[in-house]
This record gives C-alpha cells, structure tokens and sequence, in this order.
C-alpha cells in the first residue's frame, strides 16, 4: 500500500528533478569544489565588500565601485552593474546573498557553465535596472509605476540573478514545475510586499523568459538530460 501510494511521487520526482541532481552531484563527486570556482570567487567577492563596506574608510569606495540608483545617470549605472551582483544589501543580512550566490551561481554554473551563469545573471540584474527607471517615469498609481522615494534607492545583490538564474536552469533542465513555482513565489512576493526589488525580480523573469524562448526558437534545443537516477522499485 505505502509503495503504491509513494512511487508516483518518486516518479514525479525523478522526472522532475533527476536530471538537474544527477548533473551537480556527479560533477561534485568527481570534482568538489573544482566544480564551481567562479562561484567560490563570488562569494569571496561578496564577502570581501561586506567587510569593507562596514568599516569606517570603506563605505563609499564600496558604494562607488558597485551602488546603483535610479538617480543615476544610465552610463554610470551600466558602469558599476557588474559589481553591483556582489555588495550585499544594506538591509538584509550578508549570509542570505552569500547562500543564494553559493547555491544558485553553483547549481548554474555546474549545469550551463560559467560564462552563461554570469550572461544570465547580468541579463537579469541589468532587467531590473532597466525597469526602475521605467517605472520611475510611470505615475505611481500605475501597475507598473514607481514611487519617487526609489529614485535613491540602494540596488545592489545578486537575487535579481538568482531569480532569472533559477528560471533558467529548470528550463534547461526541464524542471517546468519548479520554474513555475519560482515565478509564482516572485509574483507572490510583490502582492505581499509591492516594493522595487519585488518589482525587479519579476523584470527578471520577463527578461529571462525571453532569452528562453528566443532560444527555443531559434538556438540548440535544451541539452538532453544526463542521467536519470537509478529507477525506484514500485513492488
């Protein structure tokens, strides 16, 4: 009775899933953390500008290498949006964007390599900024609108990259359940708490579905899944 009841959830998950943890784990076995050196640099990028901007000398270099603002002018943004991923958030705590960027970048960067974790990441991050300052140019009472109040606000961290990451790496791996569910919690996200950065995340997901399907279209069909996990046994 128990075996009948879980084995459609093992199969679920197999399919689901299989592919994409098959894919990490050998990688992880075979190489541990040679596996993932861009994102051990990651973190060690991020790590370095928390303690650096939390010193009494290093808060602005900090800000001038990688803060961006809707208020700035667009060349400057662009200019400081690639290290802007890795200063953390003034306002959250530097251990969540330390565990997005190890388990996301890494997840990512094992499964489509290096360089398109960081294409990805940036298409997305760059989304965001993109859409504060269309939002800023809508009135406020518009769905899409911004309140003046985020012309300042601070923009940095890497979750608008793991977002888009995220999506991308279930399409690649045909994990369509899991990238709905991220869709459906960034939406859910901006319900509960109508905010710019709620307000990016989804910017990011519309820029990452379009890569997606501009890619379906017209690039390599997703890779084939590596390797499936042994079958489980129903009786």
């Amino acid at each position: 009775m128990t075996a009948r009841t879980t084995t459609p959830l093992r199969r679920f998950a197999r399919r689901e899933w299989g592919p994409l943890f098959w894919t990490v784990r050998d990688a992880l076995v075979h190489d541990r953390w040679r596996a993932v050196p861009m994102t051990l640099g990651a973190v060690c990028l991020t790590s370095v500008f928390q303690i650096v901007q939390n010193t009494s000398w290093g808060f602005q270099p900090v800000q001038n290498l990688g803060s961006v603002k809707a208020a700035d002018p667009l060349w400057l943004a662009l200019l400081r949006t690639p290290l802007s991923l890795f200063v953390p958030a003034l306002d959250l705590p530097v251990w969540g964007a330390l565990a997005q960027v190890l388990l996301v970048f890494g997840i990512s960067e094992i499964c489509i390599g290096w360089w398109r974790t960081l294409l990805i990441g940036y298409i997305a991050t760059l989304a965001g900024t993109t859409y504060a300052r269309i939002g800023l140019s809508l009135s406020p009472e518009h769905p899409f609108g911004l309140p003046l109040s985020d012309r300042i606000v601070n923009d940095t961290g890497p979750s608008a990259a793991v977002v888009g990451l995220a999506l991308y790496v279930c399409w690649r791996y045909r994990a369509y359940l899991t990238g709905a569910l991220v869709v459906l919690v960034m939406i859910g996200e901006v319900l509960v708490k109508d905010n710019l950065a709620g307000k990016e995340h989804l910017a990011a997901i519309a820029a990452v579905m379009l890569v997606c399907a501009v890619r379906a279209a017209w690039g390599p069909a997703p890779a084939p899944p590596h390797r499936l996990p042994p079958p489980v046994d129903g009786g």
